[in-house]
């Protein structure tokens, strides 16, 4: 195993990474929609501009396919369930629209050069080692952070909103069937979810209950840029790639839970 270390947005470490390479699983990008509010520049420039720098390194070396990290944030204002590929909205943050770029560049990459490109449009994936620190940490660690630590969730808006909570081993086996799928499924993005919608206020309660209980949650103003309701189609996908999310959303809390160490539970609970 060789460990390159470098800037997304250079082009000399890109370079060096894909000599000699078969094929690229490209996570990298400066993530999260408020982040993204406080500065657009930095967000637009490294998940556009880094992409860039990687497809070309990708076209130069020869690689053959490049399997890239989209989001389900693409689908922006378009209030249609479930999110079908096809279906987008306007974007409503510029972290949704720097993805929204990043799937037009991988399809002019696959149409002018050959490259071939599969984008995997990610729904909130979440597991063990996530990070809960920070201002821009992923609500699943943040609440199983707060249940170890006996404080109050923090939800912004009312709870109501959903999402489609997505195991992080569904998110890597996506990727390899990605990487092992035919020819004819490159050149296009696929929704990569969990298969079921669940209100923030709903996965909160669920987190508590697995960790033991705790205080109830309290509540701030909903956050610019988020969307209201998510759930992916995955009738593309599964034919496409043969994925199918293999890991129900307490089973994948379960996991999580036991990464935290917040508290005990029933394991023969596990759906």
């Amino acid at each position: 195993v060789e460990l390159v270390e470098g800037d997304l947005r250079d082009g000399e470490a890109c370079r060096r990474a894909s000599v000699e390479t078969e094929v690229i699983f490209h996570q990298a990008a400066l993530g999260s929609v408020p982040r993204s509010m406080e500065d657009p520049a930095t967000s637009v420039a490294v998940n556009l501009g880094g992409s860039a720098q990687l497809f070309t390194a990708a076209r130069d070396a020869g690689v053959a396919r490049v399997v890239y990290a989209s989001s389900s944030s693409v689908y922006g204002d378009d209030d249609r369930l479930p999110k079908v590929e096809g279906q987008e909205g306007e974007p409503l943050s510029p972290y949704a629209l720097s993805k929204v770029m990043v799937e037009d560049l991988a399809a002019q990459f696959e149409r002018n050069f050959g490259l071939g490109c599969v984008g995997l449009r990610y729904f909130n994936v979440y597991g063990p080692r996530q990070d809960p620190s920070g201002p821009y940490a992923a609500v699943v660690p943040r609440f199983f952070e707060a249940a170890r630590a006996g404080t109050p969730a923090v939800i912004h808006g009312d709870g109501g909103q959903s999402r489609d909570f997505t195991y992080v081993g569904d998110a890597v086996r996506a990727n390899l069937l990605a990487a092992q799928a035919p020819p004819e499924a490159c050149g296009r993005p696929y929704n990569v979810g969990g298969g079921a919608r669940t209100t923030v206020a709903s996965l909160e309660g669920l987190i508590r209950d697995l960790c033991g209980g705790g205080p109830e949650p309290t509540h701030t103003q909903a956050r610019p840029g988020d969307v209201r309701h998510s759930l992916a189609d995955l009738t593309s996908v599964s034919r496409g790639l043969g994925y199918r999310p293999a890991v129900s959303l307490r089973r994948g809390l379960e996991r999580t839970r036991d990464d935290f160490q917040c508290g005990g539970g029933n394991e023969s609970a596990c759906v």
